[in-house]
């Protein structure tokens, strides 16, 4: 009884909520991201750029690290020797080879270490279509520029549609840069776009908008976990990191995406609706 009473307090509150939060990758993505573009620079071959890419992004959990070793993979190249490696949450990775350093990351983190003003331009085109950047570096040089991308869900664009028309407001939470994050929020049709999210600042941004309203906060990344935690009603995709299934105040079912957010939400009014006239009849 007291599982069911606390899914009825979430389900009243998803139910009321003025604002729904929505992470990014693996809510309104695919979160299974694939190398698009190699733009190598100076004198280095593209094989040489991937192998080196690889090298780094083997060593990481990250998801877009992820597509760059499947595209290496898919080549058939073997990561080179790294040693020291460091990951510097949400910005890039850090690893020695051959007493060199290399670096990989955005933008921001890249040019701490390497000179990247030249190359800018072609990285704002591809940003503008949706791509992220990732930038590769050797002690002081820019190696050169890896593009990812992430499929949006088929029903992702349509159940924001169904969001907003209920009168909700929707805001995407990604750590894309400004650029590719406002090119894919024009695809989705959200209302607002939160980008540079560190990996560990999203649940500060749920605490600046629920002082517009009450927030329910969906995501699947372990990252996720204090944003729901933060949030009225924290919500999860079915395939969630364990520790975010344990957090949240709802967990969708497998496989459903967002559609699974307007049933719950509809659940929930009817639901509260059917208690409230419940109590009405009670004769004490």
């Amino acid at each position: 009884n007291g599982i069911l009473f606390k899914t009825a307090e979430a389900l009243e509150e998803t139910g009321r909520m003025q604002i729904v939060a929505l992470d990014k990758t693996g809510t309104i993505t695919e979160g299974k991201p694939v190398v698009t573009d190699i733009i190598p620079f100076g004198d280095i071959e593209e094989k040489e750029l991937l192998k080196l890419a690889f090298s780094l992004e083997v060593k990481s959990e990250h998801p877009l690290a992820k597509a760059v070793v499947k595209r290496g993979n898919e080549m058939g190249l073997n990561p080179v020797k790294i040693s020291d490696f460091q990951v510097v949450s949400g910005n890039g990775l850090i690893g020695k080879h051959e007493g060199q350093q290399l670096y990989g990351g955005n933008l921001k983190f890249i040019s701490q270490f390497a000179e990247v003003d030249e190359k800018i331009n072609i990285a704002d085109q591809l940003s503008e279509e949706g791509k992220t950047c990732l930038y590769f570096a050797k002690d002081d040089m820019t190696l050169g520029i890896i593009a990812v991308s992430d499929t949006i869900k088929e029903d992702s664009i349509k159940a924001i549609s169904q969001l907003k028309d209920m009168g909700l407001k929707v805001v995407m939470l990604t750590g894309d840069n400004k650029k590719t994050a406002d090119s894919i929020a024009f695809k989705e049709g959200v209302d607002r776009v939160i980008s540079e999210v560190l990996p560990d600042g999203k649940d500060l941004m749920i605490q600046e908008l629920k002082k517009l309203g009450k927030v329910a906060m969906v995501g699947d990344g372990i990252n996720d976990a204090p944003a729901l935690a933060a949030a009225n009603t924290g919500v999860a995709m079915g395939d969630c990191a364990e520790i975010t299934g344990e957090t949240a105040d709802i967990v969708l079912p497998s496989g459903d995406g967002l559609a699974a957010l307007l049933k719950t939400r509809i659940m929930g009014q009817h639901l509260m609706k059917k208690i409230d006239d419940n109590n009405k009849n009670i004769i004490i």
